[in-house]
């Protein structure tokens, strides 16, 4: 392996936990289907909001389209997730290898997928749009916060100017 400890390894070490995160969020949405799914129907239907009249026009409360909406998003997180596991191993091949280029273009796809998800998806729609921050019980703005400050965390040090042997920046 090459240079034990530098930019190469961060980067394999962090895309591979945000990897293993997002499929382990898969494996719990498709393995608990209804938790999660009632979540979002909460959220969409804005049941649990101030109500005001300004603001539930925006409701979705048919089903059909509330759970059409939650197997999108378990889609969109297992397209992430594989995108990320792609990258983690070419980050592992690069490090005995070399070549760093193509992991970093893997794990930048994969990384812009997931702050899509939980900053746009979660943040901005889930959060601003349908008011999920008005929610006592149907708030998930902290874990999307938190999801998305270690998603842009990783893809900065991706990015970073160093050694990166042979592919230097």
């Amino acid at each position: 392996m090459r240079e034990l400890g530098g930019l190469p390894v961060a980067a394999t070490a962090l895309t591979a936990t945000v990897a293993v995160y997002i499929l382990l969020v898969v494996f719990g949405n498709v393995t608990d289907f209804d938790t999660n799914r009632d979540f979002v129907r909460h959220v969409l239907a804005m049941d649990t909001t101030f109500k005001d009249d300004g603001l539930m026009w925006r409701a979705v409360t048919s089903r059909p389209l509330q759970d059409a909406a939650y197997v999108l998003i378990i889609a969109w997180e297992a397209a992430t997730a594989a995108v990320l596991l792609m990258a983690t191993a070419r980050w592992v091949r690069a490090l005995r290898h070399g070549g760093y280029e193509r992991a970093r273009r893997t794990a930048t796809l994969g990384l812009v997928m997931f702050l899509l998800l939980f900053g746009l998806g979660f943040i901005a729609i889930g959060g601003e749009w349908f008011a999920m921050w008005q929610s006592a019980r149907w708030n998930g703005l902290a874990a999307a916060e938190r999801n998305f400050m270690v998603a842009g965390l990783v893809l900065v040090v991706i990015h970073l100017p160093g050694r990166w042997s042979a592919d230097r920046l």
